[in-house]
């Protein structure tokens, strides 16, 4: 099962719109969903500033601000990694 990493910030609206509509493609797509609040680390806080939601495979941007499910399932139709 692959991780998906949702980067967010607490009382963003595009935020809640996309973690909704990746809860509607899990049980689908069969991924996890990590989320993390840019606003507790400053590194994050810089690398993404007004640029969230952010939805990553790895350090691969799937998309930012809408779900882009064309995108996800290109993006988890890829082989995993190794290592």
């Amino acid at each position: 099962m692959r991780t998906l990493t949702l980067y967010h910030r607490s009382g963003c609206h595009l935020c809640s719109d996309m973690r909704s509509e990746l809860l509607e493609f899990q049980s689908e797509l069969d991924f996890r969903l990590h989320e993390i609040d840019i606003d507790l680390d400053r590194d994050l806080r810089t690398r993404f500033g007004f640029l969230i939601p952010v939805l990553c495979l790895g350090e691969q941007e799937i998309c930012h601000y809408h779900l882009d499910p064309t995108a996800l399932r290109a993006a988890l139709a890829q082989p995993a990694e190794a290592g």
